[in-house]
């Protein structure tokens, strides 16, 4: 019993590293001139990784627990109240769509990061209070899609990879990997 729970919490901690090493990639990255913040979403691998291979339960705790660790070490206090909105939003939708059974790996990953532009961009007219921001919504749905498209593809590819490395008791979380 004392392995089993060593081995989930060493699992949940190289996830967490994962995801934050990805993010800090990711802010290495010049954005793209025409999207400012634009960012591909390479952290969504691992949580997509975990919903799909570990558990509903486990993808929040490692997200929510990322975005707090990357915002106090790489952040300020706006990027954590914008990183935390589009995470929740996110996870939300990408839960509920994997929980119906109907959705693909790939479509919940794209619903996930139009969701996650969609959290962001609300979480900033609450902040700002400047419908001008709306506009700026398209651009990134669009993003959203096609970066949604390709961490859905590479998620898979990982998942597929790596899910007998992570086999906890009473997972049925590999439904849809399909």
């Amino acid at each position: 019993m004392q392995g089993k729970r060593a081995r989930r919490i060493s699992t949940y901690g190289m996830l967490i590293a994962l995801a934050m090493i990805l993010s800090y990639m990711e802010s290495l990255v010049p954005a793209f001139w025409a999207v400012p913040g634009m960012k591909l979403g390479l952290t969504n691998i691992v949580v997509l990784f975990a919903l799909y291979c570990i558990g509903t339960d486990s993808a929040v705790g490692i997200n929510l627990l990322r975005v707090f660790l990357v915002s106090v070490l790489f952040g300020n206090g706006f990027g954590l109240y914008y990183s935390l909105a589009g995470a929740l939003l996110s996870g939300l939708v990408m839960i509920g769509l994997k929980k119906t059974g109907w959705f693909r790996m790939i479509t919940v990953s794209v619903a996930g990061g139009v969701a996650h532009n969609v959290g962001q961009i609300l979480a900033a007219y609450v902040l700002l209070r400047t419908q001008a921001l709306l506009g700026y919504l398209v651009i990134l749905w669009f993003a959203g899609m096609l970066s949604g498209a390709l961490i859905g593809v590479m998620s898979a590819i990982v998942c597929e990879r790596l899910k007998r490395f992570v086999s906890f008791e009473g997972n049925d979380s590999r439904k849809g990997l399909e």
